[in-house]
């Protein structure tokens, strides 16, 4: 009967894969990685934050795209959330974890990566209902939306959880993998074959609903020349989607071959020198979908804007009044309606970002 380890901390699992990690990750090498993680994650933080706080608040995304939209930035926030994590147990400290608390730190990778494949999935559900009708828009209701919302978080929460119970190497450390210590190599190969599946799942099915619209953009553009802006509004969401999709296929792809390779016990691979650069890799997707969002569609770019105005603008008016005697304040109430009225008027109060 094999033996279990549940006991024993990391190292006794690194020293076994001939791991070195304190090597790896120590010196000019951890403070570059540390310094990319924590810019890339802050970078995260605000700009996937404004993304949501964007459809939110403008009732122009007030629809099933931009409720999914929503859910990938959340996905990547959370991206952003396992990455720190990791960032603060890796190194040389990555050995003196418990193996609860490396089963954490991977699970989170795994559950952010789950998280934006399935919610990816579901955009194209709602792309293909849109794109036979022609409309900018499906008609999947609010309930349907929350519910494939809450979907894909409990399928994102379940798989990052798979190892965690029972699919693992700690009672058969034979078939332990080399780059997750703790993880048979065979969940390594239905991992990593599974994504890459649905990878290539995805892309034929967004070539093919991309190809029918253009289609039947061409073939109604000479009897619909009224309403040509409303024909190009389902292209342009649809190469919105199609750029989020190959960033993210580019950055996560070259990661799991490297752990398929790994699953496969290729010992020729050298998988464990490439293993942090496609890690950052990865970490730049969550970085990239935001700047997309921006640069595809104007109304989400102008909308941030917005906010980020008026937030400069809100702190500059707290520095003002704090530096403002009360008695002086008292006498500028006529001053101050005089400058709400301009702001209105020029568009700079922050309730114009959620018309």
């Amino acid at each position: 009967m094999n033996e279990c380890h549940y006991d024993k901390r990391m190292d006794f699992f690194y020293n076994r894969s001939k791991t070195h990690t304190a090597d790896e990750w120590s010196g000019t090498t951890l403070v570059i990685v540390l310094c990319f993680g924590t810019f890339f994650c802050l970078f995260i933080f605000i700009s996937n934050s404004l993304v949501i706080a964007a459809v939110v608040k403008n009732k122009k995304f007030h629809f099933p795209f931009y409720y999914l939209l929503a859910n990938l930035a959340a996905a990547d926030f959370f991206a952003g959330i396992a990455y720190v994590f990791l960032m603060f147990n890796t190194g040389p400290v990555s050995k003196t974890l418990t193996v609860n608390q490396w089963f954490l730190r991977q699970g989170l990778l795994d559950t952010s990566l789950t998280a934006s494949l399935a919610n990816l999935l579901v955009i194209a559900v709602e792309r293909h209902m849109s794109v036979v009708r022609m409309s900018v828009h499906s008609n999947l209701t609010k309930k349907r939306v929350t519910f494939f919302i809450l979907l894909i978080w409990a399928i994102a929460i379940f798989m990052g959880a798979v190892p965690t119970l029972g699919w693992n190497c700690l009672c058969d450390i034979s078939t332990c993998s080399s780059l997750a210590p703790i993880y048979s190599r065979s969940y390594l190969i239905f991992w990593t074959v599974s994504n890459l599946g649905v990878f290539f799942i995805m892309v034929v099915v967004y070539i093919r609903i991309y190809m029918y619209v253009q289609r039947k953009t061409n073939v109604l553009s000479p009897h619909t020349s009224g309403s040509m802006s409303r024909r190009r509004t389902p292209m342009k969401l649809m190469k919105t989607v199609m750029a989020v999709l190959g960033a993210f296929v580019v950055c996560w792809t070259p990661g799991l071959v490297v752990l398929l390779l790994d699953g496969l016990n290729c010992a020729q691979c050298e998988v464990q020198n490439v293993k942090r650069w496609f890690l950052l890799l990865a970490l730049l997707n969550s970085v990239m979908n935001p700047i997309i969002y921006s640069y595809k569609d104007d109304e989400m770019s102008s909308t941030m804007r917005r906010m980020i105005c008026c937030l400069i603008e809100e702190k500059n008016q707290e520095r003002r009044s704090s530096r403002i005697p009360s008695t002086v304040l008292s006498r500028s109430i006529d001053s101050s309606s005089q400058y709400l009225e301009n702001g209105i008027s020029q568009g700079t109060i922050c309730s114009k970002a959620s018309t």
